[in-house]
């Protein structure tokens, strides 16, 4: 008998939570419609397709057609549709009872849907933890998908990644599927003959062998080159699918399903934590990114054996990475606490879809693509995680506490000081610095702005000579799409120069002691010469009661050009006020030179807020010295004793009260980030900072405040129980 081999493609369609509706249109038109027009062209050719709960949700809403499409090929059995985690979370990041929800969810609407409940789970960015069997077989689910290198880390050799295995937790089996690596790379940038090749190379007398190849719907057409080589005059995918017509009586095309019913597994595997190379390369801090990947390519180059047993950092190390990250992730488990007290009902019904949507993974990580760096994303994740405790804190009655606690789980306490409109999250040990400030009634998280760190591919963009014009960087025009990971592409000239990196973290309420005569570029872009100590050190609790935190610290501050070094102590207030509406939120400072020393300084207060005013959104504005401008603008007024800012679209507008008057200092918090488009310079938030001349004699005292008062246009709570 001539060699058979059987093929079973499982293509993952997602997009986050929060993302743009036309961007959804765009990616369908370019990649997810034309896929399945396809199968509908050669209805021969079987495989499976994974949508994510988002795209599901704006698919039935925007493209209903579309979902009664992929109706008709589930009828005549030629796609399986996947499930997995409803808004495609990183189960492993989730509680237990949350991984099983998400997953259990997914079925109960693929199965309302297209009348089959799924057997199979996609696991979003393939981060696998070894205790996972547990929770997908609690939520139905008997396969997934793994990628070759979580085999080779489990010592399993790229030649026997033809078929599944199983693998168990606390007895509970799972089938595991590996994606062979030869396929991944040669579908779709290779050749349609050279995949064809490839297959008949591998193909066996006893046709027992399953090519399993899982990846991205959106490298067939979305990514930058691929539509005109997938759908174009190339018509890669069209042409591959007559191929497997035309050599169907060798390769047969199947779903994962179909050859678990008819073939067992071929071996037993335990599977180390783990996700794609490239994931691991990313969670490593960047010096040690940019030598894994040399070592990893000069390794795999060289045909070298130890390639396979190089891997990279923990999928978890994101959390160390970006305390941002941390934060977000930790807020989700309190969250889900809160939620899982709540009272059966309606209100928790809909607390819960806002922490499954605040779970979504795009925000929990960073890679080739934006992640965390996306604001609109970042604040979409947000808006769910401060919907859901809302609820939760209105059910438990626990809408105003002053509490004491590790809320970032570091072994240090914070203090988190909630009222009906607002929480605020102060980190003591880090500056007494305000991490969070949740507006409830808009759900806005108005302190969520990302630090401006190196990253690894900064120093890609450095070593590469920039054009005049933004573009001139593409790859060279070839028969083949570029790989997204080998693509060179830059949004706009300069980007290189505006690379600035912030030597703490970007919390606010931030006290500053800084050289006199600075200028506000300086202070702009991080090389402010900073004089004391109390913007990142440690405060200890005075007082801690409703509504209010006393924090002090015993800081100390340079004076003069011989290094000599002056005793101050920082007494910060930090008071909450309003209603549910308008809450308010003070900060006083009260600085008192405890040396014999006279200090002269610029003391500041540094706030960073984020009104979501990325490119001159005209939503967004700022208001300084009687004029206004969008949220994104350099502004420096002096002698103020107001200022305002806010987003009309969100429904939120923030006037601050500055006593006595001050320098007005304004500044867009920008981070140059590598997303599938190319390096582009992302709007973070707005950095604020106060300024008033300081010359404090021996024993005198300065005392400052600012008083932030919010008004809001809208209460989305009450808004979502009007609409039921």
């Amino acid at each position: 008998m001539a060699p058979r081999i059987s093929l079973a493609l499982a293509i993952h369609n997602h997009q986050p939570v929060g993302n743009f509706g036309w961007v959804m249109a765009e990616v369908y038109e370019q990649a997810y419609e034309p896929m399945v027009a396809a199968l509908e062209r050669h209805p021969h050719v079987r495989l499976s397709l994974h949508y994510s709960g988002p795209l599901l949700e704006w698919l039935r809403a925007e493209r209903p057609d579309f979902i009664e499409r992929l109706s008709a090929l589930v009828t005549r059995d030629q796609i399986e549709i996947v499930g997995g985690g409803y808004y495609e979370p990183v189960l492993a990041s989730l509680p237990e009872r949350d991984r099983i929800g998400q997953a259990t969810r997914m079925s109960e609407e693929l199965e309302a849907l297209f009348g089959k409940r799924p057997v199979g789970a996609w696991l979003a960015e393939r981060v696998w933890e070894p205790d996972l069997p547990t929770s997908l077989v609690a939520a139905g689910y008997d396969w997934t998908i793994l990628d070759d290198a979580h085999f080779r880390s489990a010592a399993i050799p790229e030649e026997d990644l033809w078929g599944p295995y199983t693998t168990e937790d606390q007895g509970q089996l799972l089938r595991v599927f590996g994606t062979e690596q030869g396929l991944r790379y040669r579908i779709p940038f290779r050749t349609v003959e050279e995949v064809i090749d490839y297959l008949r190379l591998h193909a066996t007398e006893d046709g027992e062998r399953v090519g399993m190849m899982g990846d991205d719907g959106e490298k067939f057409g979305a990514w930058p080159t691929t539509w005109e080589h997938c759908w174009g005059e190339r018509r890669w995918v069209d042409r591959f699918f007559e191929a497997l017509d035309a050599n169907g009586d060798w390769v047969t095309t199947t779903t994962p399903t179909d050859w678990l019913a008819g073939h067992p597994p071929i071996g037993r595997v335990y599977v180390p934590t783990g996700s794609y190379a490239e994931m691991g390369e990313w969670a490593l801090p960047p010096e040690e990114s940019l030598a894994f990947a040399d070592a990893l390519h000069s390794a795999v180059a060289e045909h070298r054996p130890e390639a396979r047993w190089l891997r990279g950092a923990f999928w978890r190390n994101f959390q160390v990475r970006y305390r941002e990250i941390n934060d977000m992730h930790k807020q989700m488990l309190r969250t889900s606490d809160s939620v899982d007290a709540m009272t059966v009902g309606e209100e928790r019904t809909r607390a819960l879809d806002h922490l499954y949507q605040g779970q979504s993974n795009d925000t929990y990580w960073h890679g080739l693509f934006g992640g965390i760096y996306l604001s609109h994303m970042r604040l979409a994740t947000y808006e769910h995680l401060i919907a859901a405790e809302d609820l939760a804190e209105t059910d438990a009655g626990r809408l105003h506490e002053a509490e004491r606690r590790d809320l970032d789980l570091d072994g240090h306490d914070e203090v988190r000081l909630s009222g009906p409109g607002q929480v605020v999250s102060i980190d003591l040990v880090e500056g007494a610095g305000i991490g969070g400030w949740d507006i409830r009634p808009v759900r806005h998280a108005a302190c969520a702005v990302l630090r401006r760190r190196p990253e690894a591919y900064h120093q890609k963009l450095r070593d590469h000579v920039e054009t005049d014009e933004a573009g001139d960087a593409a790859p060279a025009a070839t028969d083949a799409p570029t790989s997204i990971h080998e693509i060179f592409l830059v949004k706009e000239p300069g980007l290189a120069a505006m690379l600035h990196y912030d030597p703490y973290e970007r919390r606010s309420g931030l006290v500053r002691f800084l050289a006199p005569g600075t200028e506000q570029v300086a202070w702009e872009t991080a090389e402010a010469v900073e004089l004391g100590d109390a913007v990142e050190g440690a405060y200890e609790i005075v007082k801690l009661e409703l509504d209010q935190l006393v924090a002090r610290r015993d800081a100390s501050v340079k004076v003069g050009p011989d290094g000599a070094v002056a005793a101050v102590r920082v007494d910060k207030t930090i008071k909450l006020g309003g209603d549910r509406r308008a809450p308010i939120l003070t900060e006083s400072v009260r600085v008192t030179n405890r040396s014999g020393l006279t200090i002269e300084a610029l003391l500041g207060l540094e706030w960073t807020v984020t009104m979501l005013g990325g490119g001159g959104n005209p939503a967004a504005w700022l208001e300084v010295d009687g004029t206004r401008t969008t949220h994104d603008a350099h502004r420096t007024a002096t002698g103020q004793t107001r200022m305002a800012q806010g987003n009309d679209q969100i429904g939120i507008a923030m006037t601050t009260k500055i006593s006595p008057a001050a320098e007005v200092w304004c500044a867009p918090v920008e981070t140059i980030s590598n997303s599938e488009a190319g390096f582009e310079r992302v709007y973070q938030g707005e950095g604020v900072l106060l300024a008033w001349p300081l010359s404090l004699a021996a024993g005198a005292s300065r005392t400052v405040t600012v008083r932030h008062a919010i008004e809001t246009s809208r209460d989305r709570a009450a808004e979502e129980r009007g609409a039921d």
